[in-house]
């Protein structure tokens, strides 16, 4: 992640705290710099050991819990909750993105559409102002549906012999 972005975000966190009379804990920055290093969806569990193992930062599950809700609240990072898992994302210069995700396996994968955002950007809502959105394809990879249909094909083939050997 570009350092001005880092450098914008710890700015966010810092502003809000001094103006709220919070502490400016180095777990919460910490956190901070560990999302941002982070390229893509990360869950907690991925983020405490990115922390504990890789900035030598051990956190417990609680502040981590806590730590991104207030991130949330100050939108630097988004939660998807995708099928059976919540993972999360830093958002600060990505507000509107797609994903697509596949049914079988669980892999998400981030699309980049100018035609969706531009759909979207174009979209004109009563009595709303639109910030960002987050639209979710459910469907299947390909690797899913090559699997599928060799399984498929194999069956067949199966059924096939067994009528042979049964004539």
């Amino acid at each position: 992640m570009k350092e001005s972005v880092k450098a914008s975000v710890k700015q966010i966190l810092t502003n809000y705290l001094e103006l709220n009379n919070h502490r400016k804990t180095p777990e919460r920055f910490a956190i901070l710099n560990a999302v941002y290093s982070i390229s893509g969806h990360f869950t907690l569990e991925e983020l405490g050991e990115k922390l504990c193992n890789e900035y030598n930062f051990p956190v417990s599950r609680a502040t981590l819990y806590n730590t991104l809700k207030l991130f949330m609240e100050l939108r630097l990072v988004i939660r998807h909750r995708f099928q059976g898992s919540t993972k999360y994302e830093a958002c600060y210069d990505n507000n509107s993105h797609s994903h697509q995700i596949c049914t079988v396996c669980g892999s998400v994968t981030e699309i980049k559409s100018p035609e969706i955002n531009e759909a979207i950007g174009n979209l004109h809502l009563r009595r709303f102002r639109k910030d960002g959105f987050s639209l979710y394809i459910y469907g299947i990879c390909s690797s899913c549906q090559a699997k599928i249909t060799r399984r498929k094909t194999k069956e067949k083939k199966q059924k096939i012999i067994k009528n042979r050997t049964n004539e």
